[in-house]
């Protein structure tokens, strides 16, 4: 009996200690199976990354579409200064981080919902799958998305038109889930942008598919007007105020302009923009950029900013870098603009001008669109600002180099006439969406190719040849080319991708996308 005793004392121990053992090892930080089921944690916790993903970093946007537009420029002359920037390809990676970041997790997420009975995260998934690839569609066109997750050896890509059909079917089907669904409240722990708010997610779709209502404006102008009535319509209505706005959340990031402009010393404020703010005497200026840090603003002395060129021959490094710099509240800010009440209101004035049924007046959005930009910003002066009709964008002087000067291709002012005709108003509009879409500047590339507005000046530098496509001195970059890991992987799909974007397509920088037909606007 006691050696039973004494046995049973020793296991009794043994179980204690190997429990003790397990809990003191036990990772505190590991999140468990069971936890991660509770309060939907298993399905919601990917969405902060996957809408941080939408946008891309100094490769995607800095070395991309903000030099192309004149936002912000580089100072270093990467590989020997020819580049992205001056329209030879070096880099070319949205695409890895539309699939890779994107698509990929938002599968799995798509997939658990289902699993787990939450229909609802598989639809607010599906909305930010389009949100991605329409931006990624943006840059290159044709993109795999219909047949995305196929295990063939060759994945076909959608062509374009195809593309916004499908686009807008299934915003067709969001809308309608989040409709009979309003007070929903899961979102409410992973949602940064809108805390759970349903309603304030339906006001995104029905931005989005007006968003991509204009873009199809002068290609299939029916389409477009039929989806675009249909998001003015819709009775969740749209991002309206400022208290709408879709801002995405960094998570606990730098902003990546910041970072790039103060860490790394890679960019500088654009002079496209400095043309058209400092000469529109625009207020928002101070709140987007700093003022240059040395005596370089020698041509405007009432405003000191100054930028450096898009495409710039850049020999002093150390010159420019006193040229401005983003405005140093950028290394602080908790989120990015995604889709603001200005850019909507800018989109209901074109509507307007097109005639399509619920826009309202075109003069009415195109300066509510300004006051909303304005104080977004947190900008004074919009009264004078909006009754200026004499003010126009300035000529460029580079104090470093003369071969980065430019004679302003725009003489437009900010004052709405209505007698003006409707192609001098559209550039207003598209002028002003230009310098409201700062930190988001794929739309503006978007609406520069399928518009000309606003009317910036050629590259200085162009380096584009026949690796990558060749751009005439008179004309810009239309897109970017698919990966090599496309062309080489998936090459039929490549090249049949290629024959849907018209005659003649290639592909390179020098084919337009389907909706950049370079005819007339009306």
């Amino acid at each position: 009996m006691k050696k039973i005793f004494i046995a049973l004392l020793f296991l009794g121990v043994l179980a204690s200690c190997t429990q003790n053992f397990l809990n003191e090892n036990k990772n505190p930080y590991q999140i468990t199976d069971e936890s991660l089921k509770q309060d939907f944690n298993l399905v919601g916790s990917p969405f902060s990354g996957l809408l941080l993903s939408l946008f891309g970093d100094q490769i995607e946007e800095d070395l991309c579409y903000d030099s192309w537009m004149g936002y912000m420029n580089t100072p270093t002359p990467f590989v020997g200064n020819v580049n992205n920037t001056t329209y030879y390809i070096r880099w070319n990676v949205y695409w890895g981080r539309i699939y890779g970041d994107v698509m990929s997790p938002s599968k799995q997420v798509i997939k658990l919902a289902k699993d787990n009975d939450l229909p609802l995260f598989a639809t607010w998934a599906k909305l930010i799958r389009i949100l991605g690839v329409s931006k990624l569609a943006a840059v290159h066109g044709p993109v795999i998305y219909s047949q995305y997750g196929s295990t063939a050896n060759s994945i076909p890509y959608d062509k374009e038109a195809d593309l916004y059909n499908l686009f807008f079917s299934q915003l067709d089907s969001i809308q309608s889930d989040f409709a009979a669904n309003k007070d929903y409240k899961g979102f409410v722990k992973f949602d940064q942008s809108y805390k759970g708010n349903i309603g304030a997610w339906a006001k995104v779709v029905n931005s989005l598919r007006l968003r991509l209502a204009i873009r199809l404006s002068k290609v299939a102008p029916a389409l477009a007007k039929t989806q675009g009535e249909k998001a003015m319509s819709d009775p969740a209505g749209l991002i309206a105020t400022n208290a709408d706005n879709f801002n995405v959340a960094l998570l606990g990031n730098i902003m990546p302009v910041a970072r790039i402009c103060y860490q790394w010393l890679d960019t500088r404020m654009g002079a496209p923009i400095e043309s058209i703010m400092v000469g529109l005497k625009d207020g928002r200026i101070g709140k987007m950029y700093a003022p240059a840090t040395g005596d370089v603003y020698g041509d405007h002395p009432s405003s000191a900013f100054k930028g450096i060129r898009n495409g710039a021959f850049c020999t002093t490094k150390d010159a420019m870098l006193k040229f401005s710099g983003v405005n140093l509240d950028f290394n602080g800010v908790g989120t990015r603009r995604a889709i603001t009440a200005a850019e909507v209101s800018l989109l209901k004035a074109e509507a307007a001008l097109r005639g399509w049924a619920g826009a309202g007046d075109a003069k009415t959005n195109y300066e509510n669109g300004i006051k909303l930009s304005f104080a977004d910003w947190g900008a004074g002066g919009v009264d004078a600002y909006l009754a200026d009709n004499v003010s126009k964008p300035l000529d460029y002087i580079d104090p470093t180099n003369p071969l980065n000067n430019f004679t302003s291709l725009s003489t437009v002012t900010v004052a709405w006439n209505e007698g003006d005709s409707n192609e001098l108003k559209l550039e207003k509009i598209i002028t002003q969406k230009y310098i409201n879409t700062f930190t988001n500047t794929l739309e503006a590339w978007v609406d520069f190719r399928r518009t000309g507005y606003p009317k910036i000046p050629h590259v200085a530098k162009n380096d584009s040849s026949p690796d990558w496509g060749v751009i005439p001195a008179d004309q810009w970059i239309k897109r970017m080319p698919f990966v090599n890991g496309e062309r080489t992987g998936n090459a039929a799909a490549v090249a049949a991708a290629v024959s849907t974007m018209g005659a003649g397509a290639k592909d390179d920088i020098a084919t337009r996308l389907w909706w950049d037909t370079g005819g007339s606007n009306f």
